[in-house]
């Protein structure tokens, strides 16, 4: 492509005026070269982080194929990881398709009974694109009346969010419903094997794209403290209180921290609100809207928000611990400075997550600052360069489960997958599943 215009991709013009109206102004790198193989009918994998217009990558193309058709059925299937992302990609597609005669709905649980009949009417009546979480989709489709014989394009976006979500029995269960010949699309922020393998089942002949994990953004000034976990709140109380927090992101791993840490918070008199897969879908949204709203300050979120949720003008974002892989530290403190501006991301480094620190200083190629403690809070653990991960710590890969062996597993609480698997009953789901 000679330029970097949207009308150098000679796309339909109701298409290029829904484009202008989003404010969108030149494509980004995966855009330049997604975009011509999806026209030419290919199948693609691509790997590219979030943040990078990967979502426009894909519904651009699809929508201009739309806009010349005139069809009765629905023609795309997009499956995403979270509820948020699939809010998020149904919000996008309004936006781009407002002058292009395009239906979409978003399907996923966690909301009202009510919708359940509304996703259903739209299923059936044909609309264009569905944007679906696996669980809740499978739901419809077991009650008989999900029909994707015409369905022309498959596209899974987080792909690798969605393995890791243990999915992959259900991406195949819905695979094996669709038609023989369609186009398919993988987008994932990272390519393990895993992602491979799925491919290699899926799709035919792809054309594979690859853009490196971009380091953080030069806006980003990145700094960590060494602490001791029971240092963690009192040092987030310092800092609250010493910088000028305009909007902040407290992110954590562990869904179980999320309304300790809102409670603490809260207690030293700050407003904030917590957003995690165990609350409803009503209280999340109303939770995020809040957020953008400046209603309130302070947001503490686990990973679900770390990938694919737009907000503005985010201050500061505190990594309360470090996530487990370092692709994540990336998309977490890329919700901050964000379109050229200026932003502060400080991780908390407990003694046994020392030996993470080490995979992100790899993966951004930069040393991050350890910065001491206040001299009140009492001295932190040494930092160990060399730290290794601690033998009693569980490797989180090995004892993911599917289907089969769930249910010779000792009980534990329910993951947010969990409860979308269960979803998939023959029975419509009633409010909160």
């Amino acid at each position: 492509m000679s330029e970097e215009t949207f009308e150098a991709f000679n796309l339909h013009q109701d298409l290029l005026a829904g484009i202008q109206a989003m404010g969108y102004k030149t494509p980004t790198p995966i855009q330049v070269r997604a975009i011509p193989e999806i026209l030419a009918n290919k199948d693609l994998i691509a790997c590219a982080q979030t943040g990078t217009g990967k979502t426009a990558a894909y519904l651009l193309p699809l929508l201009d194929r739309i806009s010349h058709a005139n069809h009765d059925h629905t023609s795309t299937l997009v499956l995403v990881p979270t509820r948020e992302l699939a809010k998020q990609i149904d919000e996008q597609i309004e936006g781009f398709a407002y002058f292009v005669p395009a239906q979409s709905i978003a399907i996923y649980g966690g909301n009202k009974g009510d919708s359940w009949d509304a996703q259903k009417k739209a299923i059936t009546s044909g609309a264009d694109i569905i944007v679906a979480t696996p669980g809740r989709f499978i739901a419809h489709m077991n009650m008989g009346y999900v029909n994707l014989d015409k369905l022309e394009y498959l596209i899974l976006d987080e792909a690798d969010k969605m393995l890791d979500m243990g999915f992959m029995d259900d991406i195949m269960r819905i695979v094996r419903d669709l038609p023989q010949k369609r186009q398919t699309l993988l987008f994932s922020a990272t390519m393990p094997s895993k992602i491979r393998e799925l491919a290699r089942r899926i799709l035919q002949d792809p054309i594979e794209i690859s853009l490196a994990v971009s380091k953080p953004a030069e806006g980003i000034d990145q700094r960590s403290y060494i602490v001791y976990d029971k240092q963690k709140l009192p040092l987030l109380q310092h800092l609250i209180q010493e910088l000028d927090v305009q909007s902040m992101i407290i992110f954590t791993s562990r869904k179980s921290a999320v309304n300790d840490i809102v409670k603490a918070v809260r207690r030293m008199g700050h407003s904030a609100e917590g957003i995690m897969s165990d609350r409803t879908q009503e209280e999340r949204e109303a939770a995020m809207q809040g957020f953008r709203n400046k209603q309130f300050k302070i947001l503490v979120a686990t990973d679900i928000l770390s990938r694919g949720i737009d907000v503005d003008n985010i201050s500061h974002i505190i990594n309360f611990d470090v996530p487990h892989d370092a692709e994540d530290y990336v998309h977490r403190i890329g919700r901050t400075a964000r379109a050229s501006t200026t932003g502060t991301a400080i991780t908390f480094i407990s003694e046994k997550e020392q030996y993470r620190i080490k995979r992100i200083e790899q993966l951004i190629e930069k040393v991050l600052p350890k910065l001491p403690i206040p001299a009140d809070l009492g001295e932190g653990p040494a930092y160990d360069p060399t730290a290794r991960k601690p033998a009693s710590a569980p490797n989180r890969n090995k004892n993911r489960h599917s289907g089969s062996d769930r249910k010779k597993k000792p009980f534990q609480p329910r993951t947010n997958n969990q409860r979308e698997k269960d979803s998939s009953s023959p029975k419509p789901p009633v409010s909160g599943t």
